[in-house]
């Protein structure tokens, strides 16, 4: 008898841990079939956040929205079988746009940074690139090195990391809402602001698109090398994983490289091989 009870108490005590380890591996998979990538699935449909203002990344040609950014998702959302909506406006409107649900993901040349991964998932890089400015052609805006931007005007977005490296060095930044690129170059053209910091290859399809304008690029300064990634909602990890699959195919097969080369004329999908300083002393 008690041969029995001993067996039938080994063989609760199996069915406890199975129904145990169903339960578990039932949490699993909901949490890698996150709930952002089911609607999405089941409106058939992804709304992605974007300037229309940062040539050749995001602007509109006549009336069509295009740029590298925008092509590069319009080919991701093909591949994934989904139709494209793009919702424009202004980068510091678009992470808080992810978290309130009003769009899925951004794509505007956006930067992974230790503090941003805290709050979005992020895919994979699909473009490379490091930091220049724009500086006024005639003695380069009195900037010979990143220390003379203590006391200089600097145009640039109010939550971009562009800011926060010209406030690390003191300078002062004159903030824009979803201005074009114009903008920020004719004001340092004109005296308004001494530099505009950014991304090298937007800067420098920027300025020639504006010749008669007395700006460059700073021949000496490049620094900060950088890596653009599609922000996402924090924890849409399925969503993160489609979209990571269809990049690498697009690198694979050389969609990214010519993407790229047609809107920058270089292949920024992979890393520059130029030389440039690191910055010390940032939190991002």
């Amino acid at each position: 008898m008690k041969k029995i009870n001993y067996i039938s108490i080994i063989l609760a005590a199996i069915w406890v841990l199975q129904a145990c380890g169903a339960e578990s591996n039932s949490g699993n998979e909901e949490s890698a079939t996150d709930g952002r990538w089911e609607e999405i699935k089941e409106s058939g449909e992804i709304v992605v956040g974007t300037s229309g203002t940062l040539f050749p990344a995001s602007y509109y040609e006549d009336d069509t929205l295009t740029g590298y950014d925008v092509e590069l998702m319009r080919e991701a959302a093909a591949r994934m079988d989904l139709d494209i909506t793009f919702e424009t406006m202004g980068i510091d409107s678009m992470l808080p746009a992810i978290q309130s649900g009003r769009i899925d993901i951004a794509a505007n040349e956006i930067e992974a940074t230790d503090k941003r991964k805290e709050e979005f998932n992020f895919s994979d890089p699909y473009k490379y690139s490091y930091t220049s400015m724009v500086v006024r052609k005639d003695d380069n805006s009195g900037i010979h090195s990143l220390e003379d931007l203590a006391g200089k005007k600097a145009g640039g977005g109010a939550t971009t990391i562009y800011s926060q490296i010209a406030e690390h060095y003191g300078a002062e930044v004159i903030t824009y809402g979803n201005a074009p690129n114009e903008a920020y170059l004719r004001d340092v053209h004109n005296g308004r602001t001494d530099v505009v910091i950014n991304d090298y290859y937007l800067q420098k399809f920027g300025i020639a698109e504006f010749p008669e304008l007395d700006i460059h690029l700073h021949p000496d300064l490049k620094f900060r090398p950088t890596e653009q990634s599609i922000a996402l909602p924090k924890d849409a990890d399925r969503l993160t994983e489609e979209i990571n699959h269809v990049l690498q195919e697009m690198r694979d097969d050389g969609t990214l490289s010519e993407l790229a080369i047609q809107f920058f004329e270089e292949d920024a999908s992979q890393k520059p091989d130029v030389e440039m300083k690191e910055i010390e002393g940032l939190d991002f």
